[in-house]
Order: C-alpha cells, then structure tokens, then sequence
C-alpha cells in the first residue's frame, strides 16, 4: 500500500510538470527544468532537493557524455540498475522484475516501467536509494559513502547542497579573475614549468604578480576546503567550486578576516592577500617576488589531477572585464 501510495503521490506531481515541460519547453531553460524535477521529486520522498541537485551535479562532471534529451546527468551503471544477477540487460524493465533482482531501478513516472534513460525515473531511483538511509544530513552522507565507497565524493557532495541551499537555485555559472582588474599585475602560461624546492617537479598552477597586500578573489561558487601553512606554497587557502574543481589560492600574505573551511563563497568574495610565503617552515616569505600561485585540480569520480588555469584565467579577466563596463 505503502509503494502503491508513493506512486501516485509521485505521478500527481510528475504529470502535470511533464505536461507543462512539453508545451513550455522553449521558455524554460535548463537550470528551470532541473529545478522542477528535484522539487518534484523531493515532495515525494523528502530528500532535500538541494542534495539531490549536489548529486546531479557532482555526476554531471564526472562522466564525459550525457544524452542530449535529458536534463538528468545522474547515471547509474545497469548492473546496479537493473540488479547484478539480472539476465538481462536492457535500460527499460518492470520494476517488478527489477526488485526480483534487488536492481536499483524505479519507476518515477508511473508507467510501470523503470527506464534508465527517463529523467524522473533516474531521480526517483536515486532519492528512493538516498532516502533508504534516511533523510537528515547525517544519514545523507552515509547513503553517498556507501554508494560511491570514497571520501572524495562525500565532501564534494556535501559541498554542492550547501552552495545550493545558500542561493536557492542551481544556475551558478558565473567566475571572477582571481584578482582586481584595478590593480597592477602581470601573468603568462608558467603550467608544467620546472621547479627545484622540494625536489624536482612540475609547476601546477599560474603566477600571477602583484604587489603585497592586493585582494585575492573567489573565482567560482564553492566551499572553503582547506586554509593553513603549507611548505611550498606557504599561506594557502584551497576552494571546491561545484563542478568538482579544487581551486588553489598560494603564497598568500594573509587571509580575509573570518574566512573558514567549510564557509561557502561566491566569485568575488575575497579570501586572502598577495605575498611571498613558503618555500620553508610557517612563516617564511620573501624567497621570491609577491604573486599569486592560482592551481586548479579536476576530479573525475576516481583521481585528482592538475590541469592548466591560463585559458581560463584569460576567459575569466574577460567576464570580469565585460561586467565592469556594465
């Protein structure tokens, strides 16, 4: 009775916004559409729209296509779909035939059938799993832990809900160059470079030269991970932005007043100073000219690796640049 109820509950709010996404689909945009469907099916199973979105979002940037059709990036593998002892492998079955085979998928739309390609359908197996755990934050976290088996995935997880539950909407696409266009500054393509401290190594990031004491910006929406002395890159202060990105802030002078892990943050938002710390134990600095050391670091679901930040610095001092002249 139970399931017959969630069914129904989840068709009288799936139908009607199918309906409308049909005839209304060249007015809303993406981010609109998204948002409808996590709400949809958060009144249905009471996980916070905002997690499911983190999830839909973390997935997003994890897997390197998405069909065309759908605005649902949440993509789980037909052996975990479907169950693993399941003969067959086919993205549409009965849900009934699913649950024989303690297969994940769900029917979110109320035809019966749990279609891995059909966005309500994706959410409602996700939520349903989520909310197996429970539904606080606690029991959310355990739900993803136990889903992807890595600590990585939580936190950025995590993150994301907690951007989303500060602005209200997932449409968060906006950067800033990591410094003002106001002050004096330099930068070049210096990705790859080597470098000697430490021992032999790449240069992960761009430096970007300006005096002691310029503003240090957010360049995306994100959460403060990591702020503390680290022995190469001294004062440093480490950003996860919600496109799973690790945005690295080093050889800072000092922080902005209040800044903490775990605080959210938005382009703009200035978290620390040009300087020269590092290369030496907590408080050494003036081993070289004050810049900025800007990394960036992808995740993909599996590792964490260092990628050039030039072009999108370059991008970014435009945006910035273009919204000035506003």
């Amino acid at each position: 009775m139970l399931r017959f109820l969630l069914i129904m509950t989840c068709a009288l709010f799936i139908v009607p916004y199918t309906a409308m996404a049909a005839e209304d689909s060249t007015e809303k945009n993406e981010y609109e559409e998204r948002m409808s469907l996590y709400k949809s099916i958060q009144s249905v199973t009471h996980v916070p729209w905002t997690f499911l979105a983190a999830v839909d979002q973390y997935e997003k940037h994890i897997h390197k296509e998405h069909a065309s059709n759908q605005f649902i990036s949440i993509t789980i593998p037909i052996e975990r779909w479907a169950g693993p002892t399941n003969p067959s492998s086919h993205h549409a079955q009965e849900e009934d035939t699913i649950s024989i085979f303690n297969g994940l998928g769900k029917d979110g739309d109320g035809d019966g059938i749990a279609d891995q390609t059909n966005d309500l359908d994706i959410l409602y197996t996700m939520a349903s799993y989520l909310s197996g755990y429970g539904t606080t934050d606690q029991d959310l976290k355990i739900a993803v832990w136990n889903y992807y088996q890595r600590d990585l995935s939580v936190q950025a997880i995590s993150n994301n809900a907690k951007v989303f539950e500060t602005f209200q909407t997932v449409e968060l696409t906006e950067h800033r160059f990591p410094v003002p266009l106001s002050y004096n500054y330099s930068y070049r393509s210096t990705w790859g470079d080597a470098r000697g401290f430490g021992g032999r190594r790449i240069h992960e990031g761009t430096d970007i030269f300006a005096n002691y004491g310029v503003p240090v910006r957010a360049t995306a929406y994100g959460v403060v991970e990591m702020k503390g002395w680290n022995r190469y890159g001294g004062w440093r202060i480490g950003i996860r932005d919600t496109s799973n990105t690790y945005h690295y802030f080093a050889h800072l002078n000092g922080f902005e007043k209040g800044v903490k892990p775990g605080q959210v943050v938005k382009p703009g938002d200035v978290v620390g100073y040009v300087g020269a710390t590092g290369y030496g134990p907590p408080g050494t600095s003036g081993k070289f000219p004050p810049h900025l050391h800007y990394g960036m670091y992808r995740d993909n679901g599996h590792s964490e690796w260092s990628y050039d930040p030039y072009p999108h610095l370059r991008a970014w001092e435009r945006e910035t640049r273009k919204l000035l002249q506003k």
